[in-house]
Parts: C-alpha cells; structure tokens; sequence
C-alpha cells in the first residue's frame, strides 16, 4: 500500500512540477514580449510545445525492449499478439501481460481490442514527431491532407542539426559579400568552432574584433579572404599569417533565414 501511495505521489508531483514549468515558461516570455513584440509568435509556439509535449514517464530496461519490438512490427503493418511478444523475449505469456500493462499506464500503448490491438497512443506518436523534428514533405497527390503520413520524406531536427559539434553557434550575417552562396543579409549561420579549416571552405574570421564570413584559401605567408558577390566584384582580402589582429573562428557548417 505504501508503494502505491509513493507511486500515486510521484505521479501527482510531477503533473505539478509540469504545471509550474508552463506558468514560469508563460511569465518569462511575457516579459521578453514585452521588451521585443517581434518575439511573441514564439511564445505562443512554446506554451504549445509545453502543453502538448509534456515529458513521458521514464521507462525500464525490458519495458523499452518490448516497446521498441511491438513499434518495429506496427511500423511493418504486423501488429503482435501477446504470445508472439513472449515468444520472441523468451518469456512468460503473465511477464509480457504485466509489462504491456506497465507501457499502457505509462501512457505509450492503447489497446484497441483484438487478439492483436496494441496500438501506439497518440501522446507517445506526438512524442516521436517532437523527437524527430519538422516533417519533410515530398510530392503531395491532389485531395490528400499535405502532411499526410506518405507524404512525409523525413524529419529534420533543427536543433540537432545545428549542434551535432560541440560549442556550434549562430551569427548573424551583415552585409551582401556572400549571396552568391545562397548567405544573404541578415542571415543567420550556424559556425562550428575550429582555428584550421580547409582550403577553399566558407569560415569566419575575426578582423580587428568584428566576424567576417568568407571562403577562406591558406597560402604560404598569407591568408586570402574571397568574397561571392560577382556583381558587386568585391576585391580578395589578403592578411598576413602573422597578423595577431586577425584569427580563423570558424568553419560555416550550415545557413537559415526568418521570413
């Protein structure tokens, strides 16, 4: 009984602390409205993201296990059967019952009757896409719904695409030098930190104390700077190896806009 109690405890606690969490989330961002409107339609985005995305339970070595099997046969179109879930863990038909129990109350299976009616609930399916990130979509036929699950391609996660380096961050570009390689004025580029880079690469250098995105070419003695912008046909900058005024930050691994 005691175990229960801890348990029903726990469970309460943490609906709380989720609570907390998203009126804190809503007091900050008010506050940053207030100093940038600009920034608002990212409250709103994130308040969202709290509420529909609240962190599952935690699970267990062998609940992951069979979790991850009856998601591999679903994503073939096989549901399994309690049996064949046994079977194939070389366990008791009562230890699968017990654990499909376990990932029910976790709030990741819902079962929709049948010999084989395990299903993965919506709250764990809308957990997987958060994971996963911004669909992808390819060709769409007429009449279908754009984001339906066929015309999906992939899904990018934009945070983990910006930040598989450690210490990868975001600068902001000033300045039409680069359009050529598709870095307009105001973009933002994600630059992974490094003081050597390869010849020819797109890096930032920091000239006099101000960041400048450029290809970058290492010559013997000096270091030439090259822009892309063949209409406004901006000269080479060449800087002396020896310049202490001047130092490769970066490698440019990646570039975005806001529209």
């Amino acid at each position: 009984m005691r175990r229960i109690a801890e348990k029903k405890f726990e469970s309460r606690f943490s609906r709380a602390e989720f609570v907390i969490s998203a009126v804190t989330e809503i007091n900050y961002s008010y506050a940053k409205f207030l100093r940038n409107p600009c920034f608002f339609p990212l409250t709103l985005w994130s308040f969202n993201h709290i509420l529909l995305f609240r962190a599952m339970e935690p699970l267990t070595e062998k609940q992951q296990k069979v979790l991850g099997f009856i998601q591999g046969r679903l994503q073939n179109n096989n549901p399994p059967s309690q049996r064949e879930i046994a079977r194939h863990f070389g366990l008791a038909q009562n230890a699968i019952y017990q654990l499909v129990s376990y990932l029910k109350k976790k709030g990741y299976l819902v079962d929709s009757g049948g010999h084989r009616g395990l299903k993965l609930s919506e709250e764990y399916l809308d957990h997987i896409r958060q994971s996963e990130g911004i669909p992808v979509v390819g060709r769409v036929a007429a009449g279908e719904p754009i984001l339906a699950e066929e015309n999906v391609e992939a899904y990018i996660n934009i945070e983990k695409l910006f930040t598989k380096s450690k210490g990868v961050f975001l600068l902001k570009v000033s300045g039409d030098s680069m359009i050529d390689e598709g870095i307009m004025d105001g973009d933002y580029v994600a630059v992974k930190p490094t003081s050597t880079i390869g010849n020819g690469q797109i890096g930032v250098v920091l000239l006099d104390g101000e960041a400048t995105v450029k290809r970058i070419y290492i010559q013997s003695n000096r270091i030439a700077l090259k822009s892309a912008n063949h209409a406004a046909d901006y000269k080479t900058r060449y800087i002396k190896r020896a310049t202490q005024n001047a130092r490769i930050v970066g490698k440019v691994t990646g570039c975005f806009r806001l529209l």
